[in-house]
């Protein structure tokens, strides 16, 4: 837990000594984060997915802010453990500058995503759904759960395959550093 915090207080110090440096990936991997992998950064598709009242919204929608995009489904067990931490990013987090997106892909009906949001306390995430997973294959994801880091130009910078826990240090020092840039 030592090493977390001094590894936490590091990142948060060189995020707020050089706000346009780039993001320490390794860092946030050496810290706790070992499956993120960077990406090119490449412009979000356009695709539409809806919300549980089938109302229609793209990530366009994000436009300007950090995003932690996380497809997920109820039946994935790997999911369930982490949608509590991604619970309390978005609470500690979200805001004007950076919104946690949970996009819940294949055969997901509204009532039981509502039942998994009630029995896991779920209180800060959209209800958003992509039943076709046309969203989920334009990012290529072939297994749940993935999370993809969106900055504030709409480019996907990084993603991870599987679960972590979204509320460590390792992972708020990494959404500080990227609203630092």
């Amino acid at each position: 837990m030592l090493r977390f915090l001094a590894l936490y207080t590091s990142l948060a110090l060189a995020a707020n000594a050089a706000a346009a440096a780039p993001v320490d990936w390794q860092a946030a991997r050496d810290a706790g984060l070992p499956k993120l992998i960077e990406s090119e950064p490449s412009a979000v598709p356009g695709i539409e997915f809806s919300d549980v009242d089938g109302a229609t919204h793209s990530l366009s929608d994000w436009q300007g802010q950090v995003v932690l995009l996380n497809f997920w489904a109820t039946w994935c067990a790997p999911c369930r453990e982490e949608m509590p931490s991604l619970d309390a990013l978005q609470r500690e987090r979200g805001g004007e500058r950076f919104q946690v997106v949970t996009v819940a892909s294949g055969r997901n009906p509204p009532a039981a995503i509502e039942r998994f949001f009630a029995e896991e306390n779920i209180t800060e995430l959209p209800s958003l759904t992509d039943p076709k997973m046309s969203l989920a294959r334009a990012f290529g994801v072939m297994a749940m759960p993935v999370t993809i880091l969106i900055d504030a130009e709409g480019n996907e910078v990084a993603r991870m395959t599987g679960d972590a826990d979204w509320a460590s240090p390792a992972a708020l020092a990494l959404i500080d550093q990227m609203l630092a840039e």
